[in-house]
């Protein structure tokens, strides 16, 4: 009785708090970008911030099949960008062959095991910028469905997305072993898009 009590009250405290939080969070952002989808322009918005950092490039992702997106992670790695991804464990058994052709050039890529669902869609760039929304980083999220996507500046609202990235990427495992390919996905991944 007594450790459902305490249970009780710790849950209540805990719950207050996190509302408590919620409301006081306050933070000056500048809306660098917005689009919607279907057809309005998102990708190749992710793809032109992506192409214009200079430190760290961080994505959390719940669905990844966007060749444009992953090329342009690639074109970051290669530029040194620190480049990591943590997905949905749904990806790793998939294993779409844009989240291959990162983890084959080097890109670590993390899948969350812990959460029910890793719904996030995020991307942390250089420390300062924030790209969130509904959409996926997929083909579908651009053409097909309605999405929305907005890109948010601000140092500290960067912050918090970084403390939640590194969360989930300790509580998730490296994809270590991509299992062997069939001919011509590289082609495939270079030349559909």
């Amino acid at each position: 009785m007594k450790r459902a009590l305490f249970l009780s009250v710790l849950a209540a405290t805990l719950l207050f708090s996190f509302f408590n939080f919620k409301t006081a969070l306050a933070l000056p952002v500048d809306v660098t970008g917005l689009c919607f989808s279907p057809n309005g322009g998102c990708t190749r918005l992710v793809v032109n911030r992506i192409d214009q950092a200079s430190g760290s490039v961080w994505v959390m992702s719940y669905s990844f099949t966007s060749a444009p997106i992953a090329k342009a992670l690639l074109r970051a790695r290669r530029r040194g960008v620190d480049v990591q991804v943590v997905m949905d464990r749904d990806e790793e058994e998939r294993l779409p062959y844009e989240v291959r052709m990162l983890i084959e050039r080097g890109v670590p890529v993390y899948v969350d095991r812990e959460a029910g669902i890793f719904h996030d869609k995020v991307m942390i760039i250089d420390g300062n910028t924030v790209i969130t929304g509904s959409m996926n980083w997929t083909k579908a999220g651009e053409h097909y469905n309605a999405e929305n996507l907005i890109v948010l500046k601000s140092r500290k609202l960067a912050a918090y997305y970084l403390k939640n990235f590194q969360l989930h990427e300790a509580a998730s495992v490296r994809v270590q072993n991509v299992p062997a390919r069939q001919p011509g996905p590289s082609k495939w991944f270079f030349k559909k898009w």
